[in-house]
C-alpha cells in the first residue's frame, strides 16, 4: 500500500487532515522516510529515521493519531503542546484527534519543526552503547 492509498482509505472528512500532517512532516523533517508498516496491531504510516520510528500517523475507527517519539522523550515539549492543541487528546507519545480543527496546520508544523531538531536514531543508538 502506498501513502496515498493509506490516506485514501480513511473517511473522506479525515483525508485533508491526514494529508496536511503528512505534508508538514515531509516538508519539515528531512531525516525521515515514510513507510506503511504495522504497529500496535494496525497498519499506519511510520516515518523512520535510519530505521527507527520517529512519527506515526494512524487511522482508527473513531479517531486519528499522530505518534511523536521526540515528544514522548522530551517532557518540556510534551507539556507545551496540550495548551496549543486544547481540543486534541494527549497521551504519553501521541495525539488523538477527530478533525483538522483539533490539529491546526501551523501548530502541527511548529511541533514537527521542533521535533526535527531531535535525532531519535542518535539517542537510541547512544542508549544501545551503554
Amino acid at each position: 500500500m502506498t501513502i496515498t492509498e493509506y490516506i485514501s482509505s480513511a473517511p473522506a472528512e479525515w483525508q485533508a487532515t491526514l494529508t496536511n500532517i503528512h505534508e508538514a512532516i515531509m516538508a519539515n523533517d528531512s531525516s525521515v522516510v515514510p513507510v506503511i508498516k504495522p504497529m500496535m496491531g494496525k497498519e499506519m504510516i511510520l516515518y523512520e529515521e535510519r530505521c527507527y520510528m520517529k512519527y506515526g500517523l494512524a487511522i482508527t475507527s473513531k479517531y486519528m493519531s499522530l505518534h511523536c517519539l521526540p515528544m514522548y522523550m522530551n517532557p518540556a515539549m510534551h507539556a507545551k503542546y496540550p495548551a496549543l492543541l486544547p481540543n486534541a487528546k494527549f497521551q504519553k507519545g501521541c495525539i488523538n484527534f477527530t478533525g483538522g480543527d483539533q490539529m491546526p496546520t501551523e501548530i502541527v508544523t511548529a511541533l514537527i519543526v521542533e521535533c526535527a531538531a531531535i535525532s531519535i536514531a542518535d539517542m537510541l543508538e547512544k542508549r544501545k552503547k551503554k
